[in-house]
């Protein structure tokens, strides 16, 4: 043992360059994986992040004001239960409804001061938080609300409520956008907050009034217990309702599965490609030091000295390199600008960031250990005495298609380029170092894949089930003098900007069994029929057929062309599946059929709402408002959900996954090139021997670095196009939106990575080509190695 260490000892100091190379390629990659791994806490549970950074309440209980409400002498002890860490509040609250453009929302007004709360902050996206100065009626809004009214800061709401003297309505300026932990805004749900000054309450002067207080627990794990003995000290007959953070959490967590999921898998597959790069290196490095364990196999060291030598050398490089990326990150990622520097500041508070900070690397350790493990065995082979370059030739002989090319006059270059790339080295380990380098390449199509998954989401929704763009929900139909008040399809037809206006109902359904809920639709007539995103099958054209959601048919394990049976207010109805579409609404639980279909049911029956279908180009801002000023009656016109949530943070955590995939890519790339420079370093007397300058046998060693790039960019991106694109449609299946949404990048995008691939392997080689045509050789036993 004393020998392998003065061994290691001796490499180390005469391989210092190798040895430098080796520890920061470990930890270049094993930070960009930690760095990954925070990026997917921080747009996979987007929750969870406003949580952390708004300090939120885990309780919040709500009650009613003035006499009936918290008694004030109760609320002071609140903060001395053992339970909790700090009180929100508290405070006075209103019932109300705010209006812009005919679009309405129900909302709750917080009344606060011009400082936003230490807990339960809320965070603002947009403008600015209420300030006592120029405006006296001041409103935020909190951010799903704001996406439901189009409103943004700059723009006036109307809001309506009870007041003491009767109704109440107000003109509110919205100065800012902020998101919370709390549970978000649902149309027709309610849930949304609006903060406004104690000063604006008081001028709305409304009927009744609420208080709301918000507890920060010390241990998530006591908020049952917390919620009972606050609840007893207030009284249990002053408080309405309570909300928890287990609550809020399952209600944004629906929203973020689809991106969830794919996350996840990026995070295991970049573990995979970031273990194959460093593990390549290794291997490189072994076999570049044939030469050096034939001298120790003839100085006396046994295969088993020369293994555990190995292993303990690039074992400590793999835990030293471990280490420094893992202080780096946690030290000083916080600084980097942008989104990463944010994920990784928030990144303790996250759940499962212990087990990531020593899972990942440890993780990447052992595989490199495993890898490692394998060459040093093949190193424990290497005979003692140093074989003759005859009995054993460097590289395989020039093919007789190389022959043929050379006979054609062909570059030179080209023809030693593509057999120093596919054929010198062996086809086995041609192909083997091809395919390490195209495996990040095909991960990072993957990213690109749900990047424009993500895109089509707001470009073109229609795609991904949302055909209508806006609904429209009236107790009377709108009138217009050109159209009679039965037809409200001419009216809102007539609006500039609509396509079409469908009319629809919704109802509850109970699934066989009664042992679960689902949504069942009428949507258009077969004249007018609704334009649904057919994914498999066809839209329902005749009588009782209908189409469903993937996750109606997981639920009941149906597939298209049976007949389903459905409990609907008490009577029964059966439908035929002839097609499988994209639902986004209630995780795919929805079956749709023709509204006459409905009424053969329920006779007279009038539709619920219309589903609005804008032509290309129009803006559902706009053909609301028109829409809410064509009609005699009020109105409400709300705007579809993105089933995506907001796409804009997690394309940008992909692009940031992106760089990390092409860290790993340069670093496997910068391997294969130096491998390649060691391995035909002998060639160089021969290829000076019949008459190629040093510019031609650099530009040799180019064209093959090139040429593997250019392969593995196309082996990487094709097969990458082909798993995104079923990875997305699977994920999308799971979450029971439906496979059918997966989207490709365009020929020019594709064709740009493959390009780009091919420019940077150019690029790495030219400078160790060039040195190495440069070389002064000798052909000595050394260089027959």
């Amino acid at each position: 043992m004393r020998a392998t260490w003065r061994w290691v000892r001796s490499d180390l100091r005469t391989h210092r360059g190798e040895a430098l190379f080796a520890v920061l390629a470990t930890a270049g990659v094993i930070a960009s994986l930690l760095l990954s791994a925070a990026l997917l806490g921080y747009a996979a549970d987007p929750w969870q992040r406003v949580f952390n950074q708004s300090r939120g309440g885990h309780v919040w209980l709500h009650g009613r004001g003035g006499p009936d409400g918290f008694d004030p002498a109760a609320l002071a002890p609140l903060a001395s239960l053992d339970e909790v860490a700090a009180v929100s509040g508290p405070f006075r609250t209103a019932a109300a409804t705010l209006e812009t453009g005919g679009t309405r929302a129900d909302v709750v007004l917080r009344a606060t001061g011009p400082r936003p709360p230490e807990t339960a902050r809320p965070l603002l996206t947009e403008g600015r938080w209420l300030t006592t100065g120029d405006r006296p009626d001041q409103i935020v809004l909190e951010r799903a609300l704001a996406r439901t009214l189009w409103a943004g800061p700059g723009e006036t709401v109307t809001v309506t409520l009870a007041g003491r003297d009767g109704p109440a309505t107000r003109t509110l300026y919205v100065t800012g956008v902020a998101e919370t932990a709390e549970p978000r805004y649902r149309a027709g749900r309610g849930g949304g907050v609006g903060w406004i000054l104690p000063g604006t309450l008081d001028r709305l002067a409304p009927a009744t009034t609420g208080q709301s207080v918000g507890l920060r627990l010390k241990d998530p794990d006591d908020t049952g217990y917390a919620v009972q003995r606050a609840v007893t000290l207030l009284g249990a007959e002053r408080v309405d309702r309570v909300t928890t953070w287990q609550q809020a959490k399952a209600d944004a967590g629906g929203d973020d599965r689809l991106l969830g999921q794919i996350f996840a898998a990026f995070g295991l597959a970049s573990l995979l490609a970031a273990a194959v790069a460093v593990a390549g290196a290794v291997r490189a490095r072994i076999r570049g030091q044939a030469g050096d364990i034939a001298v120790l196999k003839a100085v006396g060291f046994t295969p088993g000295q020369v293994i555990r030598g190995f292993l303990l050398q690039h074992l400590g490089f793999a835990v030293a390199g471990a280490a420094l990326a893992t202080a780096a990150t946690l030290t000083c990622g916080r600084w980097i600008p942008g989104s990463v520097g944010e994920a990784v500041a928030l990144w303790p508070g996250m759940p499962g960031h212990r087990t990531a900070v020593v899972g990942v690397p440890a993780a990447a350790v052992l595989l490199i250990a495993a890898a490692t493990a394998l060459a040093a065995w093949r190193a424990g082979r290497v005979p003692p005495v140093p074989a003759a370059r005859s009995a054993h030739p460097a590289a395989r002989p020039l093919s007789a298609l190389g022959r043929r090319a050379l006979g054609l006059r062909l570059s030179p270059v080209l023809v030693l380029g593509w057999r120093s790339a596919f054929t010198a080295p062996g086809r086995a380990r041609a192909l083997g170092a091809t395919a390490r380098l195209a495996l990040p390449i095909a991960l990072m199509t993957v990213a690109l894949v749900a990047w424009s998954t993500l895109g089509q989401f707001r470009a073109d929704p229609a795609r991904v089930g949302r055909a209508a763009a806006l609904t429209v929900r009236t107790e009377q139909p709108p009138e217009a003098p050109a159209a009679s008040p039965s037809d409200p399809e001419s009216v809102l037809e007539a609006v500039p900007g609509v396509a079409a206006a469908v009319p629809g109902a919704e109802f509850l359904a109970l699934v066989p069994g009664q042992t679960g809920t689902i949504t069942l639709r009428g949507l258009g007539t077969p004249d007018a029929p609704y334009p649904h995103t057919i994914a498999e099958g066809r839209a329902p054209e005749g009588p009782d057929e209908a189409v469903a959601g993937q996750g109606l048919l997981d639920l009941l394990g149906v597939r298209v062309g049976e007949w389903v049976r459905m409990t609907v207010e008490g009577r029964p109805q059966i439908l035929h599946l002839v097609g499988r579409s994209i639902e986004p609404d209630h995780g795919g639980r929805v079956v749709s059929t023709t509204l006459d279909t409905l009424r053969d049911g329920v006779p007279g029956l009038r539709p619920a709402f219309h589903a609005l279908v804008l032509r290309p180009g129009a803006d559902p801002r706009r053909v609301a408002a028109a829409v809410a000023a064509a009609g005699r009656e009020r109105v409400e016109v709300r705007g579809t959900a993105d089933p995506a949530g907001a796409p804009d943070a997690p394309r940008g955590v992909l692009a940031a996954l992106v760089a990390v995939l092409a860290l790993i890519a340069l670093v496997e790339l910068l391997t294969l090139i130096g491998t390649g420079v060691r391995d035909r370093v002998r060639d160089l007397l021969a290829l000076r021997a019949i008459g190629l300058t040093p510019r031609q046998i650099g530009a040799a060693g180019v064209t093959a670095a090139a040429l593997t790039a250019l392969a593995a960019g196309v082996l990487g991106t094709a097969a990458g196009a082909a798993l995104g694109h079923r990875l997305v449609d699977a994920e999308a299946a799971a979450t029971g939106l439906g496979a059918g949404v997966a989207r490709l990048p365009g020929a020019a995008v594709l064709g740009g990575l493959v390009l780009a691939v091919t420019a940077t392997g150019a690029l790495a080689a030219l400078a160790p080509a060039v040195r190495t045509a440069r070389r002064r050789l000798v052909d000595s036993a050394g260089e027959a190695l």
